[in-house]
C-alpha cells in the first residue's frame, strides 16, 4: 500500500474514475485531493492534510535555500509533547521519507508526517502569514481543542 498523496492547487473538477497506483509515487497530478486506500485505489482523503498556496510557496523558497531537492526531500510536519498547552508542532526539512510516513505532495512540495503525528494532524491547513506584526506558518488545526498565545502549542 502506498502512502503518497498528490494534492493540485486547485478544486474545482468533479471527480472522475480514478486510476490504480503503480508505484510509491504517482506521477500524475489530480485536481483536489487523492489518496490511496487498500488495493491501491486512488480516492479523495477524508481528512488529510491541505497546504495553502501562500505555504507552498514559502516551503519551496525555503528548500531552495536550503538544498533541499524537491524529488527526494520535503517538509517534515509533526507534533511532539511539551510546551504550555501539552503538545508541541514540529516543522522540519528532511531529505527523503521515513518507512512509515504518509506522503502528501502539493504542486510539486513534499510534506512527510509520521504514523502518530497524523493522528493530531489529520484535517489540518498550514497556511504562511507575512504581515508587519508576525511572519511564519500557522497551522490551523480542527483537532485542537486549546491553544496557547504563542500558537506553537495546543492540546
Amino acid at each position: 500500500m502506498s502512502n503518497v498523496v498528490t494534492i493540485g492547487s486547485s478544486a474545482t473538477a468533479a471527480p472522475q474514475a480514478l486510476p490504480k497506483v503503480e508505484s510509491a509515487t504517482p506521477q500524475a497530478s489530480a485536481v483536489g485531493g487523492v489518496g490511496t486506500a487498500a488495493g491501491g485505489l486512488l480516492q479523495a482523503p477524508t481528512q488529510g492534510l491541505q497546504v495553502t498556496d501562500k505555504a507552498i510557496k514559502r516551503i519551496r523558497e525555503a528548500m531552495a535555500k536550503e538544498g533541499i531537492s524537491p524529488t527526494e526531500g520535503g517538509l517534515r510536519l509533526g507534533v511532539m509533547g511539551g510546551g504550555c498547552s501539552g503538545l508541541s508542532y514540529s516543522i522540519k526539512f528532511d531529505t527523503q521519507p521515513r518507512e512509515r510516513d504518509r506522503i502528501y505532495e502539493f504542486d510539486g512540495v513534499r510534506v512527510f508526517v509520521d504514523p502518530k503525528s497524523f493522528l493530531y494532524l489529520h484535517g489540518m491547513t498550514l497556511d504562511y502569514e507575512e504581515t508587519l506584526i508576525r511572519q511564519g506558518f500557522n497551522f490551523i488545526n480542527p483537532n485542537s481543542t486549546h491553544s496557547c498565545g504563542c500558537g506553537s502549542s495546543f492540546s
